[in-house]
């Protein structure tokens, strides 16, 4: 009678596509932009604000939800435009929206009491665009073969 042996092995690592990080990493954006804006509910005098008309400073309207809601249909939106788009075009609208989205991230500190809470969110959030503004610049670029174009292309070495 033989007793088997598990076999140690190395885990197979492939590479990730640009494409899956940066879907990835807008997907978990989306999620902590909403969280943050989620738990806030339980942040005393929110739900009574709410109830009074109020959100933080402004008046509940329309206008101010419909603002609220392009606000956050950017980063669904880019999940879907990270794997859609070609790869130029790509590349440019997730190097421009990122760097966009920081400032409005940095701006649910401003004048907020509650700095670790909305600290942590922010600073999880600015290092998710981080992520996707390095994915994004370092993006593999290709060459044309050297043994001719019909051949198909080889990565550019860095």
């Amino acid at each position: 009678m033989t007793t088997r042996r598990p076999t140690t092995t190395a885990l197979e690592d492939r590479r990730l596509p640009v494409r899956a990080k940066l879907a990835a990493a807008w997907t978990s954006f989306m999620f902590l932009y909403a969280y943050v804006d989620i738990l806030a509910f339980f942040k005393p005098g929110v739900v009574e604000g709410i109830e009074a008309g109020r959100v933080w400073e402004f008046h509940i309207s329309q206008t101010l939800l419909t603002t609220f809601l392009v606000l956050m249909a950017v980063p669904i939106l880019m999940v879907v435009l990270s794997v859609a788009l070609p790869a130029r075009a790509n590349r440019v609208t997730n190097l421009v929206v990122a760097s966009v989205q920081v400032p409005f991230a940095a701006f649910n500190t401003v004048g907020e009491s509650w700095t670790y809470f909305y600290g942590l969110g922010v600073a999880l959030e600015l290092f998710v665009l981080a992520l996707v503004l390095r994915w994004a610049w370092t993006w593999p670029r290709t060459a044309p073969s050297a043994t001719g174009p019909d051949l198909g292309t080889v990565h550019a070495r860095r």
